[in-house]
């Protein structure tokens, strides 16, 4: 019995020695799911990013268009590449910045983020315009887009003042 556990004694420091090739291999391979899985929600961060401002975007128009309704006054939009404003049309017709709303406050975006109108009533819009929302809720189509990171949304209007937007990663299609 006395050999039988200096048999064991040596085993065992064999084993403490180091790893075997299949633990090593076991490692290696949780290591790269867990990279694989990093690498995904990094990527997934710029689609979610861009998504988030979109739908804030798109729901500020939404609702301003609702307003506009609501209070039955020509309401606006305007775009300079790093935000956006809400208008309305002042006693002279002329634009004057919305205040004392939360919702169509002026926002700026993040770094590395970019918003740029790409279409009103299907025609190509000037980058200082200022895009109307009537009163009667019979509005023109309206397209936005929003680059940020490595994604892009399109936010599209319809003349029944619903709001969409769609995001994909810049080298893809929007869905």
């Amino acid at each position: 019995m006395g050999s039988l556990s200096a048999a064991a004694r040596r085993a065992g420091d064999r084993i403490a020695a180091g790893f075997t090739l299949v633990e090593v291999l076991v490692v290696m391979f949780v290591l790269g799911i867990a990279l694989a899985l990093v690498t995904v929600n990094l990527a997934g961060d710029d689609r979610r990013a861009v998504g988030s401002e979109a739908k804030r975007l798109a729901g500020a128009l939404e609702y301003a268009a609702a307003l506009a309704q609501w209070h039955a006054e020509t309401l606006g939009l305007s775009i300079d590449g790093n935000g956006y404003r809400f208008w309305r049309r002042g006693d002279d017709d002329r634009w004057v910045a919305y205040s004392g709303d939360e919702i169509l406050a002026p926002r700026r975006l993040p770094a590395g983020f970019s918003a740029a109108p790409v279409s009103y009533a299907g025609a190509p819009v000037a980058p200082d315009a200022i895009l109307p929302l009537r009163a009667s809720g019979r509005n023109e189509p309206i397209t936005i887009v929003v680059d940020g990171g490595g994604a892009r949304a399109i936010i599209a209007s319809d003349p029944l003042n619903r709001v969409a937007y769609s995001v994909a990663t810049a080298n893809a299609g929007v869905n």
